[in-house]
């Protein structure tokens, strides 16, 4: 069991830093390192209630409990890689990466290592999606037969206080583009499928003014062994947000709006049954995810590397049967 007194590490303080560091010290870690090279002033947190190191090689003499990374893409994996080489069970900012390259050696240390990785899909531990994961597993309403998803948002409205440009979102060499950067919903229907993917297509959309570098909008659809198929539509290009799911069965259909904190199951005799989360908090996700991580610290599961090397696969289009849309 750990000591809420033991150091703990967080690899940047970025806006998703801040977030986590924030769910730390809430649920009573006091002991929080921050690694970080750019030392921008902290918009949410107190500086001196967090200790700062510069140098990664300071790492080893603190001997944190387990690591959080929250640094742009382009840096999980080897910062994984490290904490991994250093026995310290992490906790990996969605996607694991933007490539697939150094991916071998990583499994390979994990299991060798009987090391403890998890990537942070925290849209798991939404009371919908439990609830719909439950009802898909007992059959409540017979079988699942497709999943779709929507989710538009604007991304200079993400954190108006930076220049979205330079963000990582934004930039290939960081590890952006939308489906990286949104790929929670491929890992929520891969999990509500429960089953192995058989095909998938990619469909990437660069035509938005924003000023990127890498696609800003990507429709993925996905076929699995058990015979359900998918639907991922991203973009952060829409101006007005929506986000919802739909998840059709044998003998019901259930809508999730998101943004809205409701859910609506509508059943083929026309009964609608609608369920509203009250007070919601989003910081509620990274509390149960970080609970659950901290449960399994002593469990190694190198499967939760496979689903995410498939995760990268899908968002970078590395399959026979996809399509990429170019600009000229």
């Amino acid at each position: 069991m750990i000591n809420k007194g033991d150091p703990v590490l967080v690899f940047g303080a970025g806006s998703i830093g801040e977030r986590h560091i924030g769910v730390l010290q809430k649920m009573g870690y006091l002991n929080i390192w921050v690694y970080r090279k750019r030392l921008f002033p902290l918009r949410n947190i107190d500086a001196s209630t967090i200790h700062t190191i510069t140098n990664l090689n300071q790492v080893k003499d603190h001997k944190p409990s387990f690591a959080i990374i929250c640094t742009p893409t382009a840096l999980h994996l080897e910062q994984t890689l490290f904490c991994v080489e250093n026995n310290i069970p992490v906790l990996v900012e969605k996607p694991l990466s933007h490539s697939l390259a150094g991916f071998e050696e990583l499994h390979a240390m994990v299991v060798k290592n009987s090391a403890v990785v998890h990537i942070a899909y925290m849209l798991r531990y939404h009371p919908f999606m439990q609830r719909i994961k439950k009802w898909v597993v007992n059959q409540e309403f017979g079988d699942l037969l497709n999943i779709q998803t929507y989710w538009g948002e604007y991304l200079p409205d993400w954190h108006p206080w930076e220049d979205y440009s330079t963000s990582y979102p934004a930039c290939k060499e960081l590890g952006g583009g939308v489906a990286l950067t949104l790929s929670h919903d491929i890992d929520l229907v891969n999990w509500i499928a429960g089953s192995e993917i058989v095909e998938w297509h990619n469909l990437k959309n660069y035509r938005s003014n924003l000023d990127v570098n890498v696609e800003a909008g990507s429709d993925i659809s996905m076929a699995y062994q058990n015979g359900i198929t998918a639907h991922c539509h991203l973009n952060y290009f829409e101006k007005v947000a929506r986000r919802y799911y739909r998840f059709i069965l044998d003998n019901a259909s259930i809508e999730v709006d998101y943004l809205n904190n409701t859910m609506t199951l509508l059943f083929p005799n026309g009964e609608i049954e609608r369920q509203v989360l009250q007070n919601f908090d989003r910081n509620e996700l990274f509390e149960k995810q970080l609970e659950g991580f901290v449960l399994n610290l002593r469990k190694s599961d190198p499967t939760k590397m496979i689903e995410s090397k498939k995760i990268i696969e899908i968002c970078n289009g590395v399959h026979s049967n996809q399509n990429t849309f170019s600009p000229n």
